[in-house]
């Protein structure tokens, strides 16, 4: 505490109040609006189901409304600070602290210590609570609200390691059964085991596959053993797990970190084509609450100077630029995961775009 009084000025307490207030204020106001149209639309998927208002909160806003707030993070993040700096500058607070002897980049400090609070509880957020709050929520959204959509996932083919191959007609994702499955394993270019079965079903309590009317083929060389296993059912451990036959496309925002980078270093491997939503995922976990002081240091520069009709104008380019931000993350996403642009790029060229226009906006800003 000692530290923080001998390094914290009367105007850096002040500033730092007046931003997380203001941040912590606006988010609430708009997560609270978001909430009430929420739950207006959602309000027949709630009776239809016999949901009760305390299930809805624990099944559902439990986990959508730390969504809301992540989402709406950059965005109220910018636009709290324009509207208190705006305010402050066209009540004339800040040309008397600039002419009381306190340079511009000093003037920025706290403005940054509110920003990397925000930027921690952000990556602490994206990294330890998101991947669990959002199970809620997609749980709630995959079999309730998009129930009618489809959750039947077909045509699978999936290297499961170096040597062994398997092939899933059809794989249902409610009831975790998947049919006509076969496996295939090699020895270089020699195929050892051929197994097929009518089913494969994923006991969630041994966590083992189920192999259901299925027979073994064992090859070495010129002789062959046949297994028949007709109406019969065998335990069998595989390295992959239901999620992996996901139909649905939140799938890989509800992983832990762990189970991320699990699930790359298999992907690897495997080669099913999602190696870009996999990395674009984890590296928006790790880069993405860097806007924080991006968005600041634009706030900043757009909203110090005084201007003729207070603080609207500020505020209207505060918001244009923050859906910008918003909408070139979407593309980036888009490109990345459609296009083959690189996740990491993707990720970083709009915080770089962005940080580029609040240097060159700084430097006009009036000093």
């Amino acid at each position: 505490m000692d530290f923080f009084k001998k390094r914290l000025k009367i105007i850096d307490a002040y500033l730092i109040g007046k931003y997380l207030g203001t941040f912590v204020y606006t988010l609430f106001l708009f997560v609270v609006i978001i909430v009430i149209f929420d739950l207006s639309e959602k309000f027949d998927d709630f009776l239809q189901n016999d949901i009760t208002i305390w299930g809805a909160i624990t099944q559902y806003y439990a986990g959508s409304i730390p969504f809301y707030v992540n989402m709406l993070s950059p965005l109220i993040n910018f636009i709290a600070v324009i509207f208190f700096t705006a305010k402050m500058a066209d009540q004339t607070e800040i040309v008397p602290i600039l002419s009381g002897g306190v340079s511009f980049n000093r003037f920025l400090r706290p403005y940054f210590i509110s920003a990397f609070i925000i930027f921690s509880a952000n990556l602490l957020s994206n990294l330890y609570i998101l991947p669990y709050t959002n199970r809620i929520k997609n749980k709630f959204e995959n079999e309730v609200v998009n129930k009618k959509d489809p959750f039947i996932k077909t045509n699978i083919h999936m290297m499961v390691d170096s040597n062994t191959y398997i092939y899933i007609d059809n794989f249902d994702n409610k009831t975790n059964i998947g049919y006509k499955f076969s496996l295939d394993k090699f020895e270089g270019y020699e195929l050892k085991k051929k197994l097929v079965a009518e089913q494969i079903k994923w006991d969630s309590v041994k966590n083992v596959w189920k192999i259901i009317n299925y027979s073994v083929r064992n090859i070495n060389g010129l002789k062959e053993q046949m297994i028949n296993g007709t109406s019969l059912e065998k335990d069998t451990i595989l390295d992959m797990q239901p999620n992996d036959f996901s139909a649905y496309q939140n799938v890989f925002e509800s992983m832990s970190n762990s189970e991320l980078s699990d699930k790359i270093t298999k992907e690897k491997i495997r080669g099913s084509g999602i190696m870009s939503d996999l990395l674009f995922e984890q590296y928006k976990r790790w880069f993405q609450p860097f806007s924080a002081f991006v968005l600041t240091l634009i706030g900043v520069a757009l909203s110090s100077r005084k201007v003729r009709g207070g603080v609207g104008l500020p505020l209207g380019i505060g918001i244009f630029l923050s859906f910008g931000y918003i909408v070139f993350n979407q593309f980036a996403k888009m490109f990345s995961t459609k296009g083959g642009l690189p996740p990491l790029l993707a990720i970083l060229l709009p915080t770089l775009f962005f940080g580029a226009l609040g240097l060159f906006l700084i430097k006009r800003a009036p000093k």
